[in-house]
């Protein structure tokens, strides 16, 4: 039987640059991605990426629209956490900034937070995620 686990993300852009927190799952898997994360139980897609955005960047936004979703599967002999293979539903939303200070997340799955240069994302080590979402931006 297949697992699924459903994420709600943000993209943040302001003044050429994205807000990216730093992901670390253990000394082998880390990369910088967008913020947001799995959903809990009774909540909607809004709520969690609201949720996990002031979660791991200190700030709290506003949803500006749907940007899409992006699925992908991972074998059990991929998986980091779990048995059995994955399949993970990645919903996107656009949002901006409208209060809170940047700060990194205390005790999560993130080690760091920045707002990264556009132009620098080539240079980063990056989950897919970010190129996946800039595409449903156009």
């Amino acid at each position: 039987m297949i697992d699924t686990r459903v994420g709600v993300y943000a993209v943040i852009i302001r003044d050429g640059r994205i807000l990216l927190p730093h992901w670390s799952e253990g000394p082998f898997d880390s990369g910088w991605t967008l913020p947001g994360g799995g959903m809990e139980d009774g909540e909607s897609t809004e709520q969690t990426v609201l949720r996990e955005v002031l979660e791991e960047t200190g700030y709290e936004v506003e949803l500006d629209g749907l940007l899409g979703t992006d699925t992908f599967y991972i074998s059990a002999e991929e998986r980091i956490v779990g048995t059995g293979p994955l399949r993970s539903l990645r919903i996107v939303y656009r949002a901006h900034v409208i209060g809170g200070d940047l700060r990194v997340e205390a005790d999560g799955s993130t080690d760091d937070v920045a707002w990264v240069s556009l132009d620098r994302l080539p240079e980063l080590n990056r989950v897919e995620l970010i190129d996946s979402a800039l595409a449903m931006l156009g």
